[in-house]
């Protein structure tokens, strides 16, 4: 088994994202023993966005590709063969300006190639049939019946970001988590504790362990 570890936040020590996922990880590897794991750093090594230069190396055949073009599209082809590797894709998602940090924006984009991860032809999907795992972690409240219900644009548009690949997420939520941060949202530290809490429980249960299986 096999799984791929991204982080996203450029909090570092202080990201509640990266906790998470060094939870989710520690989890993964009770539960196999013997399973190897990549890592890819969005946060602290951002891969670069498409622009002008090398943008277009995916609507021009590869033979025509200039320099910028073919070092765009082999970066895509190494970040499409990390996630073909994976049993299990680990995505830390931290909330920035109500959307998804820039640096998982060019991920996704860089993983939206014809032939490489959707036919052409048929649409299909080509990275269906692995577990996707993303953890998110948001400073505000965006539940139902919050002021800012819906004010999450992150967890919308990342299903449908990557939806001709097949990749298909599972969120895992901890809330609020600017409340012990911000004096004026020290009321809510109870409910970001909670939330938290809540989030760390559902990350134990992910995986069974081998040992407890027995």
């Amino acid at each position: 088994m096999h799984l791929l570890h991204i982080d996203s936040s450029i909090r570092g020590e202080w990201s509640i994202s990266r906790r998470l996922t060094a939870r989710a990880v520690a989890a993964w590897r009770a539960a196999h023993p013997d399973g190897t794991v990549d890592y890819r750093d969005l946060g602290a090594k951002p891969l670069p966005h498409l622009d002008a230069d090398g943008g277009l190396a995916r609507m021009t055949p590869p033979d025509q590709h200039t320099p910028a073009q073919r070092e765009s599209w082999e970066l895509s082809e190494r970040l499409v063969d990390e996630v073909k590797r994976a049993d299990v894709v680990l995505l830390g998602l931290p909330l920035y300006n109500y959307g998804a940090p820039s640096s998982v924006k060019s991920w996704v984009d860089h993983l939206i190639v014809a032939g490489l991860t959707y036919d052409p032809t048929t649409q299909e999907g080509l990275l269906g049939g692995r577990e996707f795992v993303v953890l998110a972690s948001r400073g505000g409240g965006y539940g139902e019946g919050t002021p800012r219900h819906g004010w999450d644009h992150a967890e919308q548009w990342l299903p449908h970001g990557l939806s001709m690949t097949g990749l298909e997420p599972r969120f895992i939520h901890a809330e609020l988590t600017l409340a012990p941060s911000v004096p004026a949202m020290a009321e809510l530290i109870p409910l970001h504790e909670a939330s938290l809490a809540a989030a760390e429980k559902e990350i134990d249960n992910l995986w069974v362990p081998a040992s407890a299986q027995r």
